[in-house]
């Protein structure tokens, strides 16, 4: 990391993170989010008495500024209530580390939804709220896709230059899907597949995709992609665990 591009208090918390570690029992809810691709993974512990955080832990595999923002974040959630935690963002703790590189905003998105993942699953434990028995996706649908349409989702690749260096996803529709998939790795090795069937059909494009440099996500259904202006993470789906993490990407490709 060069101080010339990180502030004094993002070095300090790479170099002298606070907060790591685990915590073990059953008031203890743990959330991990991450994207296998890029190799950022993050895990959040929270213990929660008389509805304020009572302590947090966090580990992380991920660069420095990951490392900064999840302890920076721990230190902002300890003693909060619940839903006061719960809502912190991104930009609070960019803001509270005196700013973070564009290229590395990521980071504290990581940071606050890993928290928020943990926090909701203690919600879960005290029993359903009626905001979260509330679900208006129609089945089978990708909640926010219509939302984000050309502003990081996209049912065509006009041009495959404008994914350059892109952390890029194409969900699976067909051959063209394939196609795309397998193009796409000409200009960023950051290319994910997602598709619901367990193995690939025994087909000549399907077969260079399994050659190719493309994650293939088997057994994985797209369920909602979000993001403030443009995508940012995608919620999937394991079906064969029937679990459900997050990803991050930069583009959606859902062949029409």
């Amino acid at each position: 990391m060069k101080s010339t591009q990180y502030s004094d208090k993002v070095l300090d918390h790479f170099k002298n993170p606070r907060n790591v570690g685990t915590l073990k029992g059953d008031d203890v809810s743990v959330g991990r989010v991450g994207n296998p691709v890029c190799g950022d993974l993050m895990e959040f512990y929270v213990k929660v008495k008389d509805d304020r955080i009572e302590d947090i832990k966090f580990k992380t595999f991920g660069c420095g500024s990951a490392i900064a923002t999840a302890s920076m974040i721990t230190e902002l959630a300890k003693g909060k209530t619940v839903e006061e935690a719960i809502r912190i963002t991104r930009q609070d703790v960019a803001n509270e580390l005196d700013g973070l590189p564009p290229i590395k905003m990521h980071c504290s998105n990581l940071a606050a939804d890993a928290l928020r993942d943990a926090l909701t699953k203690h919600q879960k434990k005290q029993g359903p709220t009626k905001e979260q028995t509330t679900d208006s996706t129609v089945p089978g649908e990708i909640k926010g896709l219509s939302d984000f349409l050309n502003k990081g989702v996209f049912t065509e690749v006009a041009n495959f230059s404008d994914f350059a260096n892109k952390r890029s996803m194409v969900i699976d529709k067909g051959e063209r899907s394939m196609e795309i998939a397998i193009e796409l790795t000409k200009q960023t090795p950051r290319v994910i597949f997602a598709t619901k069937m367990k193995q690939l059909p025994a087909t000549e494009i399907a077969d260079k995709l399994k050659k190719s440099p493309v994650r293939v996500l088997y057994e994985s259904e797209v369920l909602e992609i979000s993001g403030l202006n443009t995508v940012e993470k995608v919620i999937i789906h394991d079906l064969n665990e029937d679990e459900k993490y997050e990803l991050f990407v930069d583009s959606v490709i859902v062949p029409a």
